[in-house]
């Protein structure tokens, strides 16, 4: 699987993972249980195995693209999604805007191979805290969590998992690591 997110920055950062940490420690399977160097929170703009993501890491061909950045984000609430018979994935709402539209409408014509649900008019914003919760568990989990905050996006990276690569794709002026799993 090969994806296109957004990065947050370091206050944003910290705040999802504050909600990772609260999960964890009342049981909630969480973000928090997966440790790899490339788990962090972000929000996916485009993801697929046949994701085609060429030139967008060289700044010439993509400065435009990521201009925007850095991008005010609100988180808003809670969604649930289903993730198999009893489990469920929760996540933060991200409030839409136009910048965000206008972002992830852009990088879709610079794309190709993205599924179905990352495509615009069909995705939904989201930043993931926790995946494969029992259903038994999601009133416990969602009494945890704060309903609304502020946060922001500061920069890009795509996620190859079949070489388990990040490469950092803007904006050009902030240096983000390469993390190899």
């Amino acid at each position: 699987m090969r994806s296109i997110e957004l990065v947050l920055d370091a206050s944003s950062d910290s705040l999802i993972r504050a909600d990772w940490t609260r999960l964890a420690a009342a049981g909630v399977p969480s973000q928090a249980g997966h440790t790899s160097p490339s788990n962090s929170p972000h929000i996916t703009l485009a993801a697929g195995p046949d994701l085609t993501v060429q030139d967008l890491a060289v700044p010439d061909n993509a400065d435009d693209l990521w201009q925007g950045l850095p991008l005010a984000l609100e988180f808003s609430g809670i969604q649930v999604f289903t993730s198999g018979a009893g489990k469920y994935v929760l996540a933060r709402s991200v409030v839409v805007t136009a910048a965000l539209l206008d972002l992830h409408r852009a990088l879709h014509e610079r794309v190709a191979g993205a599924l179905l649900l990352t495509m615009p008019d069909a995705w939904t914003p989201h930043v993931t805290l926790a995946r494969r919760v029992p259903g038994h568990l999601v009133g416990t989990a969602l009494d945890l969590l704060e309903l609304r905050t502020e946060g922001q996006c500061t920069a890009a990276r795509h996620w190859d998992s079949s070489t388990r690569t990040i490469t950092p794709l803007g904006p050009f002026g902030q240096e983000l690591p390469r993390v190899r799993d």
